[in-house]
């Protein structure tokens, strides 16, 4: 099963490094990153293995949330169909 995971937010040092140790903890496995920075808006896109998680998905999308409020930035976990389902045309 795969997720899509999306940060958006002022440009700080360690976005990605925390979004990652969040996946490590749970045993996401990150697949693929983009990322740009834009003036000073950060914006990332993380396709990731969720197979392996070791908490319920929805609790992963709760605490990469409540991270992203931590950190002040956008951060929201998507199960990679429902992600799917709504940029289907």
């Amino acid at each position: 099963m795969h997720a899509i995971i999306t940060v958006v937010g002022r440009d700080t040092v360690g976005i990605l490094a925390k979004v990652s140790a969040l996946c490590a903890k749970h045993n996401v496995n990150i697949l693929e990153v983009t990322q740009s920075i834009l003036q000073d808006m950060f914006c990332m896109i993380m396709l990731a293995d969720v197979s392996a998680c070791n908490v319920p998905f929805t609790a992963l999308a709760d605490e990469a949330e409540a991270l992203g409020k931590e950190l002040g930035l956008s951060i929201n976990a998507m199960h990679e169909d429902i992600f799917n389902s709504m940029h289907r045309i």
